[in-house]
């Protein structure tokens, strides 16, 4: 069974956005477990330094990567790779095959990812062109991965 790896900084905070994540969490159990792990969010304002909050972020973020088994890293980033939902489900399928049934997904903060966090990504994906909170981020991930399940099992939901 896949098992996936969700390292996010940030809560999700609106009792919708808990709400959607849980149901595509429900959904995915038949296919896959999922496990994600909340990093505190750095506080910041328009006089702190970006880069110091993305450096001190993603600290937290290779730390908690530590300590998970060995997995194929994908940061989420807007300057990765953009991928069709048929696309995604076939690269997910391809990772697994080739590197075994662990995928780590990484989402950053509000400021994106450090330059040492995408770095230790095999896969710098993009959930598309525009800009996106990161809590919904991370509800679009899991409906897309729930969406690749459906596709790799020949399921309805897709179509």
């Amino acid at each position: 069974m896949l098992k996936i790896n969700i390292i996010t900084i940030g809560k999700l905070k609106e009792s919708y956005w808990r709400e959607a994540a849980a149901e595509y969490i429900k959904r995915l159990t038949p296919y896959a477990r999922v496990e994600i792990v909340e990093l505190k969010e750095e506080s910041f304002d328009e006089k702190s330094s970006q880069e110091a909050i993305k450096k001190l972020e993603g600290e937290k973020i290779l730390a908690t990567l530590k300590k998970i088994p060995p997995a194929y890293v994908i940061a989420l980033d807007a300057t990765g790779k953009q991928f069709s939902s048929e696309a995604l489900s076939l690269k997910i399928s391809q990772i697994t095959m080739q590197y075994g049934s662990r995928v780590v997904f990484i989402i950053g903060g509000p400021l994106g990812l450090s330059e040492d966090v995408r770095k230790k990504a095999e896969l710098v994906l993009s959930l598309g062109a525009i800009t996106i909170t990161h809590q919904m981020a991370r509800v679009t991930l899991l409906e897309q991965l729930y969406r690749a399940m459906m596709i790799q099992n020949n399921r309805s939901y897709h179509y």
